[in-house]
């Protein structure tokens, strides 16, 4: 049977798009001298590769310090991008912290129908489970068919206990139950789930805003985060979501999903340099350890192709 690949080299796996992009996008780049026509030409590759316009503009400016007359090897110039990447992401990358007290600790998750929030949902009690804390999950999402019944499976792979009512129920009512039964049975953690429709923010809001409400009538300091689940796939597309999300739900942290070969990874860089949130974890796999915190400098490097390179 061969050997289940590491953490490590599901990371290399996951951001390999992202790190070829931007390997390809640099080549024929270095070995020259760092002109102004170069350094133009190295920050639209940055920008092509997906991490964002603020980060290329200050690794174009880092570029131009080292000097314009000397000449620079590829490898050199992604050493240096390696370095302001992880500067980048070093800010964000900020694992959730279990600290309420009274318990639980109410964790709020949103996020679009489609960008794996259900999984996510199931990988972060998976995660938390493994840190010793025990961990209640509540069917907020009581809009779309089959998300109850997803989340049911999830939770009994997960092997934690789930509140639910019946589809087209009240969520806040789903969420104040579920508040009752945590507190009562000494749980440290509840995880809800909610409704992920964009097409009536107005509707959304209204529904978080009553969760809000009813959670607040138990525990003032609840929900304690609120965290935004993120496809990685959607590119751009998702820097769009953190901003909707963040104005109208007040989104305290991040999870990045399907980091998986197939995404543009550039796009953690871009919203750790744009937005500033903690990102809490990442996924690299279907599997249910496949969600963990990471580690700033390991992708960074990945990012930049110089994993592996001695500094």
């Amino acid at each position: 049977m061969a050997d289940t690949p590491s953490w490590h080299e599901k990371l290399l796996g996951g951001f390999k798009r992202t790190s070829d992009l931007l390997v390809g996008n640099l080549a024929g780049l270095g070995a020259a001298r760092l002109t102004e026509e170069t350094l133009d030409e190295i920050e639209e590759a940055l920008i092509a590769s997906d991490l964002g316009p603020a980060t290329a503009t200050r690794i174009r400016a880092r570029l131009a310090e080292v000097g314009v007359e000397r000449n620079m090897e590829e490898l050199g110039i992604r050493l240096v991008v390696a370095e302001e990447v992880e500067r980048s992401l070093a800010k964000v990358a900020v694992p959730l912290q279990i600290e309420a007290f009274p318990r639980p600790q109410v964790i709020l998750v949103i996020g679009v129908n489609g960008s794996g929030k259900t999984t996510t949902i199931a990988k972060l009690a998976h995660l938390l489970k493994e840190q010793d804390y025990s961990v209640m999950l509540a069917a907020g999402d009581t809009f779309r068919a089959a998300a109850i019944g997803q989340l049911a499976t999830w939770a009994e792979r997960a092997g934690v206990p789930l509140v639910s009512g019946k589809e087209g129920g009240d969520a806040a009512g789903i969420v104040f139950e579920a508040v009752k039964q945590a507190t009562a049975t000494g749980i440290d953690v509840l995880i809800v789930d909610t409704a992920g429709r964009l097409q009536n923010k107005r509707e959304l809001m209204d529904e978080l805003s009553k969760i809000r409400r009813v959670l607040g009538r138990l525990n003032p300091a609840a929900p304690h985060d609120v965290v935004l689940v993120l496809d990685a796939t959607t590119g751009q597309n998702a820097l769009n979501q953190i901003e909707v999300f963040r104005d109208m739900a007040g989104v305290t942290g991040l999870v990045m999903t399907k980091l998986d070969g197939t995404a543009r990874g550039g796009v953690l860089v871009a919203a750790a340099e744009r937005f500033g949130l903690p990102i809490h974890a990442i996924g690299v796999g279907e599997g249910m350890g496949d969600l963990r915190p990471f580690d700033a400098n390991e992708v960074s490097r990945i990012i930049a192709g110089v994993e592996g390179v001695r500094k």
